[in-house]
């Protein structure tokens, strides 16, 4: 990214590179109030702008020229500048150069005086505003250092109009593009971790409320959790809410990594470092830089790969694999694990030091069978998400569905609650998310068609062939038993199930079973089995 200068007419405009992102100027963060316009700047403040300059004949033309478009403001002497700004917020301020040095001199808290520092002391009293100073050529070292620090722009007298114009739509358009990308940001985390905060769970909101006190530091921090319980989504909102939010997340799921491109994938190697090798490749660490580096699975690491990863954490340095440079690291860890590391680290296949190193701020997420109570809650959002992502909307669930879901033990925790009811809103066909269209295993089930089923298992069975034989078994018994007591009429059937009558025919052509065969059933009597001999 290069610096930018454009020639206009009677000015010279210096567009700074990072016009776009403040923070690569490494100046100090300046907070905005954040609304549906998405920007920082309150709306009554946005048309509003602050012209500090004791040329007078150059102000009013400036006044003139633009009172159409903004709200002009205006300020002729430097002993004024402050107090003005701050009883009027405004989108922009227009400042000469001077009145900063001015500023600076007068303010007896000032560690050193010039432009740099009047720009200070003007951010404290305005954070929200865009700072264009107002110079001539020979201040122009001084103005373009100031610029460098932190300042939005600059122009020089004499000033005209159309200048003044091009340097505010610049700044508009830049706050618009910044608006929308912390709108879409937002919106990527919020949907991604409202499984994690909606949440009725004491032990839940614990977790919540310890993660909100160390998302704004820099300690490493441990998840430990079963599978699918959300590791992977809380140290998003932990990332979310630090100080590092505007940089990268960066995820690596050490799993996934074979043992001999572990340290290339986490450091990155040189080009010809090994065969393969045709060019430089960055590594994680080194793209996470003043970011958070999430690093899932971290219990699945080799002893070598540990011995590497305690290295960086405690020295802050890395060189790439062939190379022999020493690469700096500002990326905060979070690491999670489904396995005991305690565990591990007693058998010898963790090592010691690295668990504590990584153990600073430990978190451990409660499995979803010990907060059932949020499972309305999170089938709710789960029906939100898919409703717009599917165009189909379902207006709640059946209490027996949510009975159902509390009944079962969920190993698969929060991950296989959302899949299983995005499974079901795609089969449902009703305007509910109804039991029907769940696996059978969540249909409650009497005693006796689990005997029946149980009776005929053989111990030569697989489990996963043990499982279907007893669903089928308990289906088929269910809807024989039922169709029986309505006299094999399909609507009066279907609606005693909770089901749709086509939901009926196909569970009935999946069993083999014909409506005939029990028109003159009653109260479940007479039942005839077209399987039986």
């Amino acid at each position: 990214m290069q610096d930018v200068v454009v020639i206009a007419p009677a000015c010279t405009i210096f567009l700074p590179a990072a016009i776009y992102s403040r923070t690569e100027r490494h100046m100090p963060t300046r907070s905005k109030t954040a609304n549906s316009n998405g920007g920082g700047i309150r709306s009554s403040a946005r048309r509003a702008m602050l012209i500090a300059t004791s040329r007078g004949e150059e102000l009013e033309q400036l006044r003139s020229a633009l009172a159409g478009q903004w709200r002009i403001m205006s300020c002729i002497d430097s002993g004024e500048l402050l107090s003005m700004s701050l009883a009027s917020p405004c989108f922009a301020v227009l400042v000469d150069v001077d009145f900063l040095r001015d500023v600076a001199s007068q303010d007896s808290g000032a560690q050193a005086g010039g432009a740099e520092a009047g720009l200070h002391l003007l951010w404290k009293r305005v954070p929200g505003a865009h700072v264009v100073i107002l110079a001539g050529a020979g201040d122009m070292r001084e103005v373009v250092a100031t610029v460098k620090k932190g300042a939005d722009n600059y122009l020089t007298y004499p000033i005209h109009p159309d200048e003044v114009r091009y340097v505010l739509e610049s700044l508009e358009a830049a706050h618009r593009m910044e608006g929308e990308l912390s709108y879409l940001r937002d919106s990527f985390w919020g949907e991604d971790v409202k499984r994690l905060t909606r949440t009725e769970s004491p032990a839940m909101r614990e977790v919540l409320t310890k993660a909100k006190a160390a998302a704004p530091t820099s300690a490493l921090i441990l998840l430990t959790g079963e599978s699918g319980t959300g590791k992977s989504s809380l140290a998003k909102l932990i990332h979310a809410h630090s100080m590092r939010k505007d940089k990268p997340f960066v995820a690596v799921h050490c799993g996934a990594i074979p043992d001999t491109l572990v340290e290339s994938e986490l450091f990155g190697h040189e080009k010809g470092a090994f065969t393969g090798a045709v060019r430089r490749k960055l590594g994680k660490f080194e793209i996470a830089h003043g970011g958070t580096l999430f690093l899932d699975e971290v219990g699945t690491l080799s002893m070598a790969a540990q011995v590497k990863l305690l290295q960086v954490l405690q020295e802050k340095t890395f060189h790439r694999v062939g190379g022999e440079t020493d690469i700096l690291t500002d990326a905060r860890v979070i690491a999670a694990a489904n396995q005991d590391l305690k565990a591990m680290v007693r058998e010898g296949r963790f090592r010691e030091d690295l668990y504590y190193r990584l153990n600073v701020f430990p978190l451990d997420i409660p499995p979803l069978r010990e907060r059932k109570m949020d499972i309305p809650l999170l089938v709710a959002s789960f029906l939100e998400r898919l409703g717009s992502e599917y165009g189909k909307q379902l207006h709640g669930v059946t209490p027996e569905t949510l009975e159902a879901l509390a009944r079962y033990d969920w190993p698969g925790n929060v991950r296989e609650l959302e899949n299983l009811v995005e499974r079901a809103f795609i089969l449902e066909d009703s305007h509910m998310l109804t039991l029907d269209s769940f696996p059978v295993e969540f249909h409650p089930a009497h005693a006796c068609y689990a005997e029946q089923a149980q009776r005929s298992v053989g111990a030569e069975m697989t489990l996963a062939e043990v499982r279907e034989q007893a669903r089928d078994a308990v289906e088929k018994q269910y809807l024989q038993d039922v169709l029986a007591m309505h006299g094999g009429r399909i609507n009066k059937t279907a609606a005693h199930a909770g089901i749709t009558p086509r939901q009926l025919h196909k569970l009935m052509a999946r069993h083999g079973l014909d409506k005939k065969q029990y028109k003159n059933a009653s109260g479940g009597q007479g039942i005839i089995d077209p399987q039986a001999p």
